[in-house]
């Protein structure tokens, strides 16, 4: 029987636990990601999916003045507040799901950021979510998130340090199945991830159909020459691939 997210990440609570780079993305793709939310200091901020903390805590020390974390795992959520508690920062963490975000007032937020949350939900479920989002971002205010890259299942060996397995599927077929994969940390220890999968175009539609009218930035992230030169056993199998897809739309 397949565990929900929310056991899945109730069980490798542990293994996410962490206050430096540890996890291949936090490496690859969270650095990137804290830079495109700038200007932040001063900013209210939702991180929704944010597991233990890990991303949140960074954006609260570059000065966001609110911070929420949300997310669906009890767990993650239990150790996001016991680090707070360790070292408090101010921010807010509650278990729920991104796709009910009535508790929030409608645009209270400046930023919004989902790092990998979109990967465990459906197409119908992103656009429950995106509509969430749209409401509650101010004018001017900016939706920042990634996924893996939507190529990665179907260009990358089933191998150390990042894959997912679409079995039988194909790019357009696989549209909205679960495919199971593990990503790495440093010391080897390898974490479960789940890509539900979907295509460039269905991001673009869900922005578009929830209202938002600019142009998104978009980027495909991979790993650079400086990461390789540091670690080349676990860098060196990534070159040359796209790993992530990265996207900041502004609300207008």
């Amino acid at each position: 029987m397949t565990l929900s997210t929310e056991s899945l990440y109730d069980r490798a609570s542990d293994d996410w636990e962490r206050n430096a780079p540890l996890l291949l993305s936090d490496y690859t793709a969270r650095p990137f990601l804290l830079d495109w939310c700038e200007p932040v200091r001063g900013r209210s901020v939702l991180d929704l999916g944010c597991g233990e903390g890990y991303f949140a805590r960074q954006l609260k020390r570059r000065g966001a003045e609110t911070l929420v974390g949300m997310d669906l795992s009890s767990e993650m959520i239990a150790r996001a507040r016991k680090e707070e508690s360790r070292e408090p920062l101010g921010i807010s963490y509650d278990v729920g799901n991104a796709a009910d975000l009535a508790g929030f007032e409608t645009k209270c937020f400046d930023r919004v950021v989902a790092v990998f949350l979109f990967n465990y939900l459906t197409r119908h479920q992103m656009d429950v979510v995106v509509d969430g989002v749209f409401r509650v971002l101010k004018p001017g205010g900016s939706f920042v998130f990634a996924v893996p890259h939507p190529s990665l299942p179907f260009t990358r060996s089933e191998e150390p340090p990042f894959y997912f397995s679409p079995g039988d599927c194909g790019y357009y077929s696989g549209q909205d199945q679960l495919f199971e994969g593990e990503i790495y940390r440093r010391d080897g220890v390898s974490v479960p991830v789940r890509c539900i999968h979907k295509t460039l175009s269905d991001y673009f539609r869900c922005l578009r159909d929830a209202g938002f009218t600019e142009m998104p930035d978009v980027e495909e992230l991979h790993v650079t020459p400086e990461m390789v030169e540091t670690a080349p056993n676990f860098f060196g199998p990534l070159v040359d691939q796209p790993l992530h897809l990265a996207i900041r739309v502004e609300k207008n």
